[in-house]
């Protein structure tokens, strides 16, 4: 999904940063959004069993499902005030702070149709939250997880994504970050950043417990919706 070519010897267009669009879009609510997505297809893939059949369309499916679930625990647990679900059926919208957000698996450079089809819950979500002429616009939030050999996560970008032609921002996502100041001269390492205090499958160990329930849902939040078939997308 390329934007038309400037002319030759033209100064590049000035780089829109996510939160240039809304402030509540900073680095780091991202961040932790980008980790989530990933660490949730880190343990599809670790949960794959191909001796009973599982393949790459079947671990996608489950990795879709991880990834929703993944979101929606972690925002009853509210450790991030910013972080809710609005949608919670199969085409799963969540808000940072207002803004409505949707992911999906493939490249950041190639949005399919079915990625830029925008939810009717998630249009008046944009309206409230930029404005109706964003959603005039076409104006979308996405992550693409981006995936390589065995399906691991490999980058994960955060799109603005406006009308079919015209990529607003792109913004691949650090998942790495600094480690404190090290001393003149010491070897420097970057290390991921922290998991969300959940452990993952417990394949192969019996941990003798269940994680704990997730809170109580508010009063009025989005009914859940009765599951839709597996399509595939993740």
């Amino acid at each position: 999904m390329a934007e038309t070519g400037d002319a030759p010897g033209a100064a590049p267009p000035p780089r829109v940063m996510p939160w240039d669009l809304h402030p509540s879009l900073t680095a780091e609510r991202l961040q932790v959004c980008a980790r989530l997505l990933a660490n949730a297809r880190r343990d599809a893939i670790a949960m794959a069993s191909h001796e009973l059949g599982d393949d790459p369309w079947s671990i996608g499916c489950r990795a879709y499902a991880f990834s929703r679930h993944r979101l929606r625990r972690t925002a009853e647990a509210g450790h991030y005030p910013w972080l809710s679900v609005l949608d919670e059926s199969h085409h799963f919208v969540f808000l940072i702070d207002e803004v409505p957000v949707r992911f999906y698996r493939g490249p950041a450079e190639e949005p399919t149709d079915r990625t830029l089809r925008c939810q009717e819950v998630e249009a008046r979500q944009l309206s409230l939250a930029l404005g109706r002429q964003a959603e005039e616009d076409g104006l979308l939030f996405r992550f693409a997880v981006e995936t390589g050999e065995g399906g691991r996560v490999e980058r994960v970008v955060f799109l603005a994504l406006r009308g079919e032609e015209r990529t607003e921002c792109f913004w691949p996502v650090p998942l790495e970050v600094a480690p404190p100041q090290a001393a003149p001269g010491a070897a420097v390492q970057l290390r991921l950043i922290a998991d969300d205090g959940y452990e993952g499958p417990t394949i192969g160990r019996n941990t003798g417990g269940a994680l704990p329930p997730p809170r109580p849902r508010r009063a009025g939040g989005v009914r859940p919706a009765r599951p839709a078939p597996a399509t595939g997308l993740f």
